[in-house]
């Protein structure tokens, strides 16, 4: 038995419990140091680590740890990066308005065809494109998979741009005169591909944490310049909107019947 057990009552889980107790030691600031791993908690709360995985789930899940397989959990301290909708934003941006140091590992920058974006470009299918791959993290955590596809023909200067500490679209701007006027954008939740939770940091199994996919077409003038698509991490990023007065239910007065007399 550990030195914190828990009451093993019908109707209480015993991980809805220790969810409960972690929450209360966390915001107690008991974790400031270091936050303890499963084999730790297991033992001292004399629960299973299957019970401690399905806790740690959910405090990874809402943003207050980050944990993954054969790591030691520990207290996030990045920010949730806020998004509003219907604006044409930077990540970079974004990020870094947040107090945040963004930076990136560049995986991929190269001059490739892909006829499916290269189409969804309004191109030839043997266009070449300049390619950009990168790893987002910020504060040193990893926020963000990104990859974009841009038309050789505007966006060659790039080639020889270090992407490691700046925004494309600054470097699109600067070195090729392009700048982005408006754009789509296409966002839905997704479990992230293995290989994509590994960079992510979430490689857990099965996932406890879901993911934002988000696909854009970014024009400038009216002609699409930029193909891009990014997984982020559901636990570090949210979008926000504002909605305009007037909208949503009303209430309908209704008209009095008459009264009737026998």
């Amino acid at each position: 038995m550990g030195s914190r057990p828990l009451r093993r009552e019908r109707g209480t889980t015993l991980w809805v419990q220790l969810l409960a107790d972690l929450r209360r030691r966390l915001a107690e600031g008991e974790f400031t140091d270091a936050f303890p791993g499963e084999l730790a908690i297991a033992e001292d709360y004399g629960v299973s680590r299957h019970t401690v995985r399905q806790a740690l789930g959910e405090l990874r899940a809402d943003g207050t740890v980050t944990a993954a397989r054969g790591r030691t959990p520990r207290v996030s301290t990045t920010p949730e990066i806020q998004q509003p909708l219907g604006t044409l934003y930077s990540l970079f941006a974004a990020v870094e308005a947040t107090g945040v140091r963004q930076r990136s590992v560049v995986h991929a920058l190269d001059t490739r065809a892909d006829g499916v974006i290269a189409a969804r470009l309004g191109l030839e299918e043997s266009t070449p494109l300049v390619y950009l791959e990168r790893l987002r993290l910020a504060d040193g955590e990893p926020l963000a998979v990104d990859r974009a596809w841009l038309p050789h023909d505007l966006a060659a200067p790039l080639l020889d741009v270090d992407f490691s500490r700046t925004a494309l679209y600054t470097e699109f701007a600067d070195r090729c005169g392009v700048r982005l006027t408006s754009g789509t954008e296409h966002l839905r939740a997704v479990i992230p591909f293995r290989g994509e939770r590994l960079l992510l940091g979430l490689d857990d199994d099965p996932p406890s944490v879901a993911a934002f996919a988000i696909d854009r077409l970014g024009r400038a003038g009216g002609r699409p310049v930029e193909w891009r698509h990014t997984v982020v991490r559901g636990d570090l990023f949210s979008v926000t909107a504002e909605l305009p007065t007037g909208t949503g239910f009303q209430v309908l007065a209704s008209t009095p019947r008459p009264a009737y007399s026998a």
